[in-house]
């Protein structure tokens, strides 16, 4: 075995310590070895005031934020910022017309303003322990699944025994490594403010994921637990979270070259892969997914700028939507400009060459081959199965509320028998009136008649559909039929109205099987959806696990025959750290980016009319009488960062920390040329991009009056 401590400390020990600024994203419980190079680039802090379990520190005033952000307490009254991006359904979801908060903005004024948001966590991650050892102990090694699975059970249930802690066992680098992480989870998560969407999503689809940005991309919550300061489920009675730490805010000028910090939860990078599938990713999964989700938003685009319910209906869904395709597009091209498949190879080569050096080591070179082979002969299950994703889970909305009804069909002899059914069946309802809410069917209808054309032709399941028809069948032919079922499934499926719904949900009982079979909305689904989960799900979960079992043995190869050389754990949600400085970059020939952007440069962008870059008359006034307040540097008030740390999804609502651990701003996106940093990373160009906190606390006092809440803060100057 070879665990990730082993590799960190030899690369150490071999001089390496000055390539690490950038690239990687560590366990905050390995820091110690990297202490002495952070300290070389400025920083002021010791390993210990980052990541201690025996005393307060810095990881205690990081939280996962939702399940899939960041977010950091700011105040010793459990406050919490994060993304206006990663709160925006909960911002959606308190806001109607009569109250638009998505447009208008939100401050509570009091405690008793701070709303509530069901379903909705926070969670601090306790102490991280390595249990490699302990996951292969009586196992057949590394490949025991079985075994180590049993392991994973009893170590959980004998940690989180007695506590209220949850736990959890991951593995790293493909099974090479384990790491148990024990989590506190908060439950009453409070939403307290925002700004508007003039100011929290700023530059729009324009800006998204661009450099220079000028996006205020931030959003306010308030932790809430039980009178013992331990987690608990929402009550009125709840007070806030006394934390154990929590971050002060940095007033102190910046510069290019500052050091800089991240701090949080990345979601998922893939840097092992090899060649073929990166060849896989830039010339046809990725495309394909980009392409139906053009034809999704076409629709949607249309709807919201048709009237303002439907903009607040489709809002979040939207953003969700949009995010991750234009990040694909970035990505395509940064992977396409960086000649990926070319680098893979060459680092493949060099892979083969080293293996040949010793007989024990062929197996590697093995191994690499039959990964690449494997890959071109069955990569098809994952196309498949990414479409289906696209289709089932991004496509027609209707989809969600069919899927819930299988599960009461399944069931309701069971509810029955126990008296649950009527139960079941009232929250159904509640669940509908959420759905309806934020539903337009003409937009659905639309985004199913696209969908379901590209879904089909891209699985090539119009065969099914088209293999007893006797004459040519066209692309007209297809669509024409597509048309017609559409008029039917929303003309007259109990899943595309309110009504309809509900009546049906009223009458239930144990023939309405029969009604729901004579549903094309319902059948229509049923009879493609249980392909793509049975037969496209289980190729892909078969080709992912052995890809998997191929690449444990590829990534020890990296590790045995090249002791000298930076290898990273890929991103798995779990916490961890970057660093590097604050900087600029030219990622393109002949253009240089600055460091940072000002808020006389969001009046430039207002100028030109886009309705992406509208502002609010306050804001012009404030900038034209260059109102900063405290918060303004060299007569400028900053507004956005760039940094060279290494960044992905899950990084959003990150802190990012100055050489002294304060506070300097809320990592909220990558430059473009920095998408594919997934797969590659290009130190040249790959930027993280951060709202500066000055901005954020201007927003706040200057701006929406909300002084309170910034007064909560403490602020270091």
């Amino acid at each position: 075995m070879y665990p990730l401590k082993t590799l960190l400390l030899s690369l150490l020990l071999c001089g390496f310590q000055s390539v690490f600024a950038d690239e990687g994203m560590l366990l905050p419980l390995l820091l110690k070895a990297f202490e002495s190079d952070m300290q070389a680039r400025g920083m002021k802090l010791t390993a210990e005031d980052i990541y201690s379990v025996n005393q307060a520190s810095l990881k205690d005033a990081i939280l996962q934020f939702g399940g899939g952000c960041t977010a950091e307490l700011v105040s010793g009254q459990g406050l919490l910022l994060t993304n206006h991006h990663c709160g925006y359904s909960q911002i959606q979801s308190h806001s109607s017309l009569e109250h638009d908060y998505l447009k208008n903005g939100y401050w509570a004024r009091n405690r008793d303003e701070e709303l509530p948001n069901p379903g909705l966590t926070a969670m601090r991650i306790v102490r991280i322990e390595d249990v490699t050892e302990a996951m292969l102990q009586g196992t057949k090694g590394k490949q025991d699944k079985q075994g180590i699975e049993a392991n994973m059970k009893r170590w959980v249930e004998k940690t989180k025994a007695g506590s209220h802690y949850e736990v959890e066992i991951k593995a790293f680098d493909y099974g090479n490594a384990y790491y148990m992480m024990v989590k506190e989870v908060f439950l009453d998560v409070r939403f307290v403010g925002t700004p508007p969407n003039s100011i929290g999503k700023f530059g729009g689809d324009t800006d998204n994921w661009v450099w220079p940005r000028h996006t205020g991309d931030f959003s306010v919550f308030r932790i809430y637990v039980g009178k013992d300061n331990k987690p608990a489920p929402y009550s009125k009675e709840n007070v806030p979270y006394a934390p154990l730490k929590h971050l002060s805010i940095s007033f102190k000028e910046r510069k290019e070259g500052d050091f800089t910090m991240v701090y949080g939860f990345p979601g998922l990078t893939e840097q092992h892969v090899v060649s073929e599938y990166l060849k896989f990713i830039i010339e046809k999964e990725r495309p394909a997914r980009i392409a139906m989700r053009d034809l999704s938003l076409a629709v949607i685009d249309k709807g919201m700028r048709s009237s303002d319910l439907t903009r607040i209906q489709y809002s979040a869904k939207q953003a969700s939507i949009a995010n991750a395709w234009k990040k694909w597009i970035g990505q395509v091209e940064g992977l396409k400009n960086l000649d990926g498949f070319a680098v893979k190879q060459r680092e493949e080569a060099a892979y083969r060459k080293m293996a040949e050096t010793k007989p024990e080591w062929k197996k590697y070179a093995d191994v690499l081959d039959r990964l690449n082979e494997l890959i071109k002969a069955k990569k098809n299950a994952e196309f498949d199965y990414a479409m289906g994703v696209e289709y089932f889970y991004y496509g027609p909305e209707y989809f969600k509320l069919v899927r819930g009804m299988e599960e009461l069909i399944q069931n309701h002899e069971k509810y029955l028998e126990k008296g649950e059914l009527k139960q079941v069946i009232e929250k159904m309802k509640t669940s509908a009136d959420l759905f309806f809410k934020n539903y337009n069917a003409q937009v659905d209808k639309g985004i199913y008649k696209n969908q379901t054309n590209a879904y089909f032709k891209y699985t090539n399941q119009w065969a099914t559909i088209t293999k007893n028809v006797k004459y040519s069948v066209t692309d007209a032919w297809f669509e024409s039929y597509v048309q017609s079922k559409a008029d039917i499934i929303y003309g007259q499926s109990i899943f595309t109205d309110k009504a309809r719904y509900i009546a049906f949900l009223d009458g239930f009982s144990a023939k309405s099987l029969k009604k729901l079979n004579k549903d094309l909305g319902y059948t229509f689904f049923n009879q493609y959806f249980a392909p793509f989960r049975n037969e496209s799900t289980m190729g892909y979960r078969n080709f992912q696990r052995d890809v998997s079992s191929l690449m444990q043995l590829y990534v020890e190869g990296k590790y045995v025959m090249f002791p000298n050389e930076k290898h990273w754990p890929d991103a798995n949600s779990t916490l961890r750290i970057t660093y590097g400085q604050l900087e600029g970059s030219a990622p393109i020939d002949g253009m240089a980016y600055t460091e940072h952007t000002t808020l006389n440069g969001m009046i430039a962008k207002n100028k030109t009319g886009n309705p992406d870059f509208e502002l609010a008359p306050r804001m012009i006034q404030l900038a034209a009488d260059k109102t900063y307040g405290p918060y303004g540097q060299d007569g400028e008030l900053w507004v956005c960062f760039t940094g060279s740390n290494h960044t992905t999804g899950g990084n959003s609502g990150s802190p990012v920390l100055d050489d002294q651990g304060h506070l300097m701003g809320l990592n909220f996106d990558r430059t473009w040329e920095s998408t594919m940093s997934d797969y590659l990373f290009d130190p040249s160009r790959c930027r993280n991009v951060v709202v500066d906190i000055r901005y954020v606390l201007w927003v706040m006092d200057i701006y929406a009056g909300a002084s309170h809440l910034v007064k909560e803060m403490t602020l270091v100057r």
